[in-house]
């Protein structure tokens, strides 16, 4: 009965949104964290004190997904009429900055170290303990960021589908638990070589590897949130749904195109080009900018602020030919 329940818990919990995704990871890594120093402590291995390291690290990091993703849903103020969502992706490329600065240098200093000044292991059963219960709450961390991530994804590829997510949150726990997955993996090879052959520099290259796993990881995260926080558009989906809302209303004869910028995980604002019938005075004009921004937003909730200018299709395609094309 009890393992029935813990996987109702977790198919539940795999259902819900960011924020029990961010939670899941950060109860797991707190635990798994005590439980790798202490391993590291009784038995002087420099690959489970880089998996502390690591762990540490995680967990501070989640910390601040949770307050970025409470700051993101701060109301629009005076300073910041659109809201704050770029709040969640500020701290999520600071999260990424945090990986390399703290759990890949420390990782490298412990590899170097142990390589500097090789030394003996006793027991290593308690190291062996850590590394499959760490694997086990990784896991579970993982599952639930990977479902979240596969009931957005539709048709397209797993990598495709991160390169276009919006939601820096449930991408960071993604890396992190993907990199502690490998990180544990290495740390039981480096371990079982070290204990084998008695040679220490296995575990300090456990260490090293570890080390280059965070570095990855952190590449990764930075490149994605700081397109994020530059300001990428919203998705082709949203896009195209967007311009046949308007080009049903009647009063537009036609929709030249559209802008977007991603303010948030869930908050859009788009600025839409459209040409109206010639024979609307301004009150119908006016009234049916109203309609088009009701429709949106009933349809399109993130849809925050929508902005509809007047404009000919030959104004609005001369403004784009000026753009550069995109990296």
């Amino acid at each position: 009965m009890g393992t029935h329940l813990s996987l109702r818990m977790f198919r539940s919990a795999a259902r819900a949104g960011p924020l029990t995704v961010v939670v899941i990871a950060l109860l797991g890594n707190l635990g798994i964290t005590v439980c790798k120093f202490v391993a590291a402590f009784l038995t002087g291995s420099s690959a489970m004190a880089s998996e502390g390291i690591h762990s540490l690290a995680d967990s501070c990091n989640e910390l601040l997904l949770l307050y970025g993703m409470h700051r993101a849903n701060a109301p629009p103020d005076a300073r910041h009429p659109f809201g704050h969502g770029r709040e969640a992706y500020f701290w999520g490329f600071i999260v990424a900055l945090l990986i390399f600065a703290f759990g890949a240098s420390a990782a490298f200093y412990q590899g170097i170290s142990r390589l500097l000044n090789p030394h003996t292991f006793g027991s290593l059963r308690a190291v062996y303990v850590v590394i499959v219960i760490s694997f086990v709450f990784e896991g579970i961390s993982w599952l639930t960021a990977l479902r979240r991530i596969r009931r957005t994804k539709g048709n397209r590829g797993y990598y495709e589908t991160l390169r276009a997510s919006k939601d820096p949150n449930v991408i960071t726990v993604l890396l992190e638990d993907s990199a502690a997955l490998l990180g544990l993996l290495a740390a039981f090879v480096g371990t079982l070589l070290a204990d084998i052959t008695g040679r220490s520099e296995y575990d300090a290259a456990a260490s090293l590897v570890i080390a280059v796993l965070l570095c990855v990881t952190s590449f990764l995260l930075a490149r994605e949130t700081k397109a994020l926080l530059i300001g990428e558009p919203a998705r082709a989906e949203l896009q195209k749904s967007i311009i046949e809302i308007a080009s049903a209303d009647p009063s537009i004869a036609h929709v030249n195109g559209l802008i977007t910028v991603q303010l948030g995980p869930d908050q859009v604002i788009a600025a839409l080009s459209a040409e109206f019938e010639d024979s609307l005075a301004t009150p119908a004009i006016e009234a049916c900018v109203e309609r088009v921004e009701a429709a949106i937003k009933s349809c399109h909730p993130e849809v925050v602020v929508l902005f509809v200018k007047p404009q000919t299709q030959s104004v609005w395609a001369a403004r784009r030919a000026r753009l550069q094309p995109a990296d």
